[in-house]
């Protein structure tokens, strides 16, 4: 038996082409007809709303992105805020902290009969005295390497409770004071092992650098360059 053909009917087989032709006389008036209005509505109406649901996906991917985008925009300048509020909170402390260590370093530096309450002859005793006051046992660094001697030191008074004050003197007659006290560890940077811990000020010809370590306030001053005050600053910080 001869199989099927596996060409198409519409062109391989007369009949079908017979019945083809046929349907198009049979109907061949409706091929010149206008499109009924119904269908051409119904038509437009399709397109319309296939159009807009395009519309809308576009619209909402852009709305999703500007949502993601403002959410991380606002926590991070809920995080920025918080910052700022900690760093106006401790602002005030900071700066009142090494204010008050210019005061007294420019009140009792010039000092020639009394600069201190307690001189370096009664090394053992000041310390213990201002350890006492402070509630710390404190250390006086040694920088006779800088060619720095102690004259000695003085207590003082402070917001956060006492302070202490230690001075030291340059063969030339250059003071230099060392101010310690109770200091909130948030209000200024932590110490850390290196030079980048300390922070600058400068009122006048007065210059400090100053940091914070468990919570008590340093603060080196002096009449000094800012290089110059630097080294000692590492100085005394390394010692204490």
């Amino acid at each position: 038996m001869k199989p099927p053909s596996s060409s198409t009917p519409d062109t391989d087989q007369p009949a079908w082409r017979a019945q083809r032709d046929a349907l198009r006389r049979l109907h061949g008036e409706v091929l010149d007809e206008p499109i009924p209005p119904s269908l051409l509505a119904a038509a437009e109406m399709v397109a319309a709303r296939q159009s807009q649901h395009a519309r809308w996906m576009r619209w909402s991917g852009i709305a999703a992105g500007l949502l993601v985008a403002f959410g991380v925009g606002w926590l991070g300048s809920l995080a920025w805020e918080n910052q700022r509020t900690a760093l106006r909170a401790s602002a005030p402390a900071t700066r009142e902290f090494v204010h008050a260590a210019t005061v007294a370093h420019a009140v009792y530096a010039p000092e020639k009969r009394h600069p201190v309450e307690v001189a370096a002859t009664e090394q053992q005793h000041l310390v213990q005295w201002l350890s006492r006051r402070l509630d710390k046992p404190l250390k006086v660094p040694d920088l006779s390497a800088q060619g720095y001697a102690l004259v000695g030191g003085r207590l003082l008074p402070g917001v956060e409770g006492a302070r202490a004050q230690f001075m030291f003197e340059r063969g030339d007659g250059e003071r230099l004071t060392l101010y310690i006290g109770s200091l909130n560890a948030g209000s200024a940077p932590q110490g850390r092992a290196g030079e980048s811990a300390f922070r600058y000020s400068q009122e006048g010809a007065v210059r400090s650098f100053y940091w914070v370590d468990q919570g008590f306030g340093y603060a080196l001053t002096g009449n000094l360059p800012r290089e110059v005050l630097l080294n000692l600053a590492g100085a005394v910080y390394r010692q204490l």
